[in-house]
C-alpha cells in the first residue's frame, strides 16, 4: 500500500481554500507548513489530471507550486513523527501522538498512533466535531461512529461517558489503526466493523448518537440508514462538507425528522448536530 504526498507552496491566505478543494478530491490528511500545505491521499485514489485541473483554475489568482511523491506504508510513521503536532480544543481536549508527553492541563487527552487514516485531529472537520461533542451529552449513551478512521470521535464519545461505542469504516487499515488507538485509550471493548453502513450487520438496531464525518455525497446517500438507527430524541452529528452545503444537508435531514440544533464552522468546513423529533 502506498500514499501520494503533494507538497504545496502557496500564499498563506490561499492554503485554506486549497485544503478545502483537496478534501473534495479525496485527500484526507493535511499539514500546514511555512510554505503552504502538505496533503496525503491513497495512491489508488489519486488523479494527477484532476489535481492539475484544480491548480490551473486557481493560477490566475494565486501562486501555487507543488511536488508529488510516493510514500510507502512502512515509512508513514517516520513522516508523521517529523511533522505531527498535538492539537487542542481550548483546554477541554488534546489529541496527541504516542511520542508526545502527556499534559494534565486538559480535561481529556486522546492518544493516537498517527497512521494514514482520516481524522488525525488536524482537519477542521475533526476539530469541529470534537467541539460539538464536548458541548453534548454522551453520559450513558450508545454511540455509532460511521467512517471512524483513526477513531478519534469514537474515543471522545467514550471519554465523555458513553456506555457503548461501535465504529465502522470501509478501509481495513483504518480499522486496524482505529483498534490500536482504542487500545491506547483503554477502550478494548469497542467494536469496529469493516464495510459500508448499508451492508453491515450492526450490533444494535438503534443508537442514542450517530456520528458521521465523511463527505457531502456519502452523507446524503447514507442519510436513510442514519435516520432509521435513531429513535425520537437521539442525536446525529455530521461533518465533512462546506458551509454552502448546509442547505442540501438540511433538506435531507428535514425529510427524516432531524432538527438542526448546533453548528460549528471552521475555515468554511461545517459540523452540525441534529435531534430526531
Amino acid at each position: 500500500m502506498t500514499f501520494t504526498k503533494i507538497t504545496f507552496q502557496t500564499n498563506r491566505e490561499f492554503a485554506d481554500i486549497l485544503t478545502a478543494e483537496l478534501g473534495e478530491m479525496g485527500f484526507d490528511t493535511f499539514e500546514e507548513t511555512d510554505q503552504g500545505v502538505d496533503a496525503y491521499i491513497l495512491t489508488e485514489r489519486f488523479s494527477e489530471s484532476d489535481l492539475r485541473e484544480m491548480v490551473d483554475r486557481y493560477l490566475p489568482i494565486a501562486q501555487i507550486e507543488y511536488k508529488i511523491e510516493t510514500i510507502e506504508k512502512q515509512n508513514w510513521n517516520e513522516e508523521w513523527e517529523k511533522n505531527y503536532d498535538p492539537i487542542a480544543v481550548d483546554t477541554r481536549c488534546r489529541v496527541r501522538a504516542t511520542f508526545h508527553e502527556p499534559d494534565d492541563a486538559y480535561d481529556h487527552e486522546i492518544v493516537i498512533t498517527p497512521k494514514m487514516s482520516f481524522g488525525t485531529g488536524h482537519h477542521a472537520t475533526t476539530q469541529g466535531m470534537l467541539e460539538l461533542q464536548l458541548d453534548g451529552d454522551f453520559e450513558g449513551k450508545t454511540v455509532l461512529d460511521v467512517g471512524s478512521g483513526t477513531g478519534i470521535l469514537a474515543i471522545m464519545a467514550a471519554k465523555l461517558g458513553a456506555a457503548y461505542v461501535e465504529a465502522t469504516d470501509i478501509d481495513q487499515w483504518c480499522v486496524e489503526n482505529g483498534l490500536e488507538n482504542f487500545a491506547l485509550n483503554g477502550l478494548n471493548e469497542v467494536v469496529y466493523h469493516k464495510g459500508a453502513i448499508e451492508v453491515l450487520t450492526l450490533n444494535k438496531t438503534s443508537y442514542d448518537v450517530v456520528i458521521a464525518n465523511i463527505n457531502k455525497n456519502v452523507l446524503l446517500d447514507e442519510m436513510p440508514h442514519y435516520a432509521i438507527l435513531l429513535e425520537k430524541g437521539a442525536k446525529l452529528y455530521l461533518s465533512g462538507f462546506y458551509e454552502e452545503d448546509i442547505p442540501d444537508i438540511k433538506k435531507s435531514t428535514d425529510s427524516y425528522g432531524l432538527l438542526l440544533e448546533k453548528s460549528v464552522i471552521k475555515d468554511n468546513w461545517t459540523a452540525l448536530m441534529f435531534s430526531k423529533y
